[in-house]
């Protein structure tokens, strides 16, 4: 053994700098996508679209948690001030297969005022990415280019990042 290899550390340094770099990256990485859905949730956007889209948050046998109760009242005030003359419900059964998220939105809205003829449900989304797949298949299928979502505000980045990648 040499006095040079007697001090050198048994793991050599590169690997060292390596994991520091992998950390500051991934760290970067984090904190950037944070910055972008902070900075999305603080944004109210409202703007004329051809469609509002309620993703879908618990029900409880026919009636909305209080959570889809509050996204379908913000969906409701904007159909009321012209926002768009057509609003989709999404969401799947959860529990009991007689309801749905997205059918029990429906019903709400058509309870407060909303006309049938102005809503369309998507009753089978397992989740947010299936409810984005659906939605984009219903407004294609129907001539629908724009939509507003309706959600909470940390989940909206995500919605838009899923809707973009479906083309709406």
């Amino acid at each position: 053994m040499t006095a040079d290899s007697a001090n050198q550390p048994s793991h050599p340094r590169w690997w060292l700098r390596l994991l520091i770099l992998a950390i500051v990256a991934a760290l970067s990485f984090l904190l950037i996508t944070a910055i972008q859905v902070v900075h999305t949730a603080s944004l109210q956007e409202v703007h004329s679209a051809d469609v509002i889209v309620v993703f879908g948050a618990a029900e409880y046998s026919g009636r909305p948690s209080p959570v889809l109760r509050a996204r379908l009242d913000h969906a409701l005030d904007l159909f009321h001030r012209g926002v768009a003359p057509v609003v989709i419900t999404t969401g799947g059964a959860a529990a009991d297969p007689r309801f749905s998220e997205g059918g029990v939105g429906r019903d709400y809205l058509m309870r407060h005022g909303v006309p049938e003829r102005s809503l369309i449900a998507e009753t089978q989304g397992r989740d947010t990415a299936e409810s984005a797949v659906r939605v984009s298949v219903i407004m294609h299928a129907n001539g629908l280019h724009s939509c507003l979502a309706v959600s909470d505000a940390y989940h909206v980045f995500r919605i838009r990042k899923l809707l973009q990648h479906e083309g709406i």
